[in-house]
């Protein structure tokens, strides 16, 4: 059941998110496609969130996350998250 895998991988990622940023908001609430970072994102993620986000990526998941670019791209929603950890 590759969905309800898939439905897993990003709740978890979301609750992964508000823990890792201390954000005060249920993880159920992040929409999938939302835009995670920027000042006018739904989360309002920045620069040091995306730094601790990837740290909490590569210990629970083994992604690398390279650069700004890669930070960009692959955290820009809970969507690219989830494909970036099982394309």
């Amino acid at each position: 059941m590759p969905g309800s895998q898939n439905h897993q991988l990003k709740s978890d990622l979301k609750k992964l998110l508000v823990e890792t940023c201390r954000k005060k908001i249920p993880p159920e609430t992040i929409p999938d496609d939302a835009t995670l970072i920027g000042s006018d994102s739904f989360l309002g993620l920045d620069s040091l969130d995306v730094l601790e986000v990837s740290v909490a990526l590569k210990k629970r998941y083994g992604v690398r996350v390279t650069d700004s670019k890669d930070a960009l791209r692959i955290m820009k929603t809970i969507d690219a998250l989830a494909d970036a950890i099982e394309p």
